[in-house]
């Protein structure tokens, strides 16, 4: 049970990192202010950073150790475990997930330059526009 909470807390960060892109994307074109908040916008970028720089260092994923050692040697795997497993692990070499996390956390970082973080005062002023 767990493990099958730690693989679930996994799926959370792995939707905010690629859930989060694609809202602040959506949410620019939509014109969401909240999307240009300083504190959501750069945990963001340190969660993709973050995957990036453990992929290029050759570290195993905190969350999928944890979740390894609590399953221990067995692969019993609930119904919902099993099925996010598979959304979130995929059997390719090391490689092309480093250059994945690379360019993904380039493209967030490019990103706050093309939808700017902005102060709360002038998102506030945005919405009341």
């Amino acid at each position: 049970m767990a493990a099958d909470a730690v693989l679930v807390l996994h799926f959370a960060f792995v939707t905010f990192v690629v859930g989060g892109f694609a809202l602040v994307w959506i949410g620019h074109f939509a014109g969401w202010g909240w999307i240009g908040n300083r504190v959501f916008r750069s945990l963001h970028l340190a969660a993709i950073t973050f995957v990036a720089i453990e992929s290029l260092i050759g570290m195993v994923c905190p969350l999928t150790q944890w979740e390894d050692a609590l399953r221990g040697a067995t692969n019993e795997r609930s119904f919902i475990a099993r099925w996010l497993h598979a959304i979130l692990f995929y059997d390719l070499p090391e490689w092309v997930f480093s250059a994945l996390y690379v360019a993904f956390a380039v493209l967030t970082a490019l990103t706050i330059r093309l939808v700017p973080v902005r102060p709360k005062a002038e998102r506030t002023a945005r919405l009341h526009a």
